[in-house]
C-alpha cells in the first residue's frame, strides 16, 4: 500500500490543521488506518486510529477531545482534524497502516506500511 501524507504547516497555538492521507494499491476499505507522530529528539508515538468502518476510534491520551480522527472509504482518504493546537504538537505526522490481515495498530511494531510524513509546527 502506498500512503501519501499531506496538510502539514505552521500555525499558532490554539490553531488549527487538518491533515490527508490517501491511499492506493490496498483494498481501502479493509483496514484500521492511524496516525503517529514524531518531535524533534524523541520516538515516534501513536497519535490515532479508526477502523474500516469509522466506528472504533482511539487517540493518545495527549490529544484526547482536541484531535478527530476520520476517514472516507469512497476517497480512499483518512482524516486527522487537530484542534487547539499546542506548541509541543510539533512534529511530523505520519499516517499508517497495520501489517497485511492485522487489525492492531497502536505501537510501532503493529505498523506495515509508513506514509512520508507532512510537519506540524506550532509556535507559542
Amino acid at each position: 500500500v502506498q500512503l501519501q501524507a499531506s496538510g502539514g504547516g505552521l500555525v499558532q497555538a490554539g490553531g488549527s490543521l487538518r491533515l490527508s492521507c490517501a491511499a492506493s494499491g490496498r483494498t481501502f476499505s479493509s483496514y484500521r488506518m492511524g496516525w503517529f507522530r514524531q518531535a524533534p529528539g524523541k520516538e515516534r508515538e501513536f497519535v490515532a486510529s479508526i477502523s474500516w468502518r469509522g466506528g472504533s476510534t482511539y487517540y493518545a491520551d495527549s490529544v484526547k477531545g482536541r484531535f478527530t480522527i476520520s476517514r472516507d472509504n469512497a476517497k480512499n482518504t483518512v482524516y486527522l482534524q487537530m484542534n487547539s493546537l499546542k506548541p509541543e504538537d510539533t512534529a511530523v505526522y505520519y499516517c499508517a497502516v497495520p501489517h497485511y490481515g492485522s487489525s492492531r495498530l497502536s505501537a510501532l511494531g503493529d505498523v506495515g506500511s509508513w506514509g512520508q510524513g507532512t510537519q506540524v509546527t506550532v509556535s507559542s
